[in-house]
This record gives structure tokens, sequence and C-alpha cells, in this order.
């Protein structure tokens, strides 16, 4: 077998190896971020005031409960 073919197989093992490595490192530092964004985003939104209630619509007279389709 040729050494140089050897070494180059080895090499290219080591290669992607590292590779993998890395795509773990950078898939876990996005987990993260994420996790943090989605921390700082439920904080903001319980920091919101809470909506008042809406006052009844009217259901009887004439004020507010009809309306005018003429154009």
């Amino acid at each position: 077998m040729d050494i140089a073919l050897t070494q180059r197989i080895v090499s290219a093992a080591n290669t992607q190896a590292g590779r993998k490595t890395a795509d773990a490192l950078g898939t876990a530092v996005l987990k993260k971020a994420l996790a943090t964004q989605a921390s700082a985003a439920a904080t903001l939104l319980q920091a919101l005031p809470q909506p008042q209630a809406q006052p009844a619509l009217a259901t009887t007279g004439s004020l507010g409960t009809q309306v005018n389709t003429f154009a």
C-alpha cells in the first residue's frame, strides 16, 4: 500500500472529524443563543401592561345598534 495514500486517508478522516466537532459546537452555541432570546422575549412580554377591559357594546336604543349601509 502506498504510504502517501495512507497519509491522505488519515488526513481526510481527521479533517472530517474536526468538521463534525465544529458543527456540533456551532449547533450547541446556536441552541444556547435561541434559548437566551426566548427567555428575553418572554421577559419583555411579561413586562407589557395588561389591556384594560373594554366597555360593553350598546344593545338597546338607536345609538350604536344600527348600521347605515348607504353609500
